[in-house]
């Protein structure tokens, strides 16, 4: 990807970063799971749901971007994957037009769940895509300010999540609220590892993400506590009787996810760039046995 010409193909897809949808793919599998769990799963809307949260994760990511180019935090010595501003390969322009398409293709889904469920999908969608906005752009951006984490683990946990069961069962499981916290401590992970690889570069940049305001250690601890949640919640789940020991099937990964947290403690750099593209791609197989499991 990083041969892509400007304004190529190649290049929208550069700047749609699919490695990161897992984070959009993992909740909506869960929620669809919560859904089937209490008898209210509709493919449709679960179809719908996945592909208005890919949507909106694109042009997310389509902002983040452009903003983070045009606040100097993208530079030439960046230590992560290519940036299509930084690049040269999209101009600030193209990528404004292509959150505005992006973003409006992704009302037309919300119009069509909010058809199946109600004015409440409007409100989750709009609120969505604010925050989508709100991450790296506006007078008050969340990553710059220290709430990047807040902001991962709130609307990739809990809002895709009981969104997602929702705009099937019609009301939100007690089983989904549950269900949310290790899909956001995931989700969240991986912004973890991209802060701490990044830390150096973000505070001469002036963004202000936990790692730069705790320091490295911070980092790795939390990312260490997030692991902890998410292996913690299947267990807890099952113990209290909501579900059968099927729930506990993510625990299989507990290995993969322990080589994980002994890469954050030691490497550097652009070392870490596996290590974060490995946590998106643990974030999908724990997804995907979480459902496997809450559904059984």
């Amino acid at each position: 990807m990083t041969k892509a010409s400007p304004g190529s193909i190649r290049a929208w897809i550069l700047a749609a970063r699919p490695a990161t949808l897992t984070a959009a793919f993992a909740p909506v599998a869960v929620g669809s799971a919560c859904a089937w769990h209490v008898g209210g799963f509709r493919w449709d809307a679960a179809l719908a749901a996945l592909v208005g949260a890919f949507l909106i994760q694109i042009a997310t990511n389509f902002a983040n971007d452009m903003f983070d180019f045009q606040k100097g935090a993208d530079t030439e010595e960046r230590l992560g994957p290519t940036r299509a501003a930084q690049a040269g390969l999209l101009t600030v322009g193209q990528l404004r037009r292509g959150i505005i398409v992006t973003f409006a293709l992704a009302i037309g889904i919300g119009i069509y769940l909010t058809w199946i469920a109600g004015p409440a999908v409007i409100v989750i969608g709009l609120a969505s895509m604010a925050a989508g906005l709100a991450y790296t752009g506006g007078p008050f951006p969340l990553a710059y300010n220290g709430l990047g984490d807040v902001f991962v683990l709130a609307f990739f946990g809990f809002v895709a999540v009981c969104g997602t069961a929702f705009v099937q069962a019609l009301f939100v499981p007690d089983i989904a609220w549950a269900a949310s916290v290790p899909i956001g401590a995931l989700a969240t992970a991986i912004l973890v590892v991209n802060n701490v690889r990044d830390f150096e570069g973000d505070a001469r940049a002036g963004k202000t993400t936990l790692v730069v305001r705790f320091g490295r250690q911070g980092g790795v601890r939390e990312y260490a506590f997030l692991l902890v949640a998410a292996y913690a919640t299947p267990v807890f789940m099952f113990l209290l009787g909501w579900t059968s020991a099927w729930v506990c099937l993510p625990l299989v990964t507990m290995l993969w996810a322990a080589r994980l947290f002994a890469s954050v403690v030691s490497d550097r750099g652009a070392a870490l760039n596996q290590t974060l593209a490995w946590t998106a791609k643990l974030l999908s197989l724990f997804g995907v046995l979480f459902a496997i499991g809450i559904a059984l």
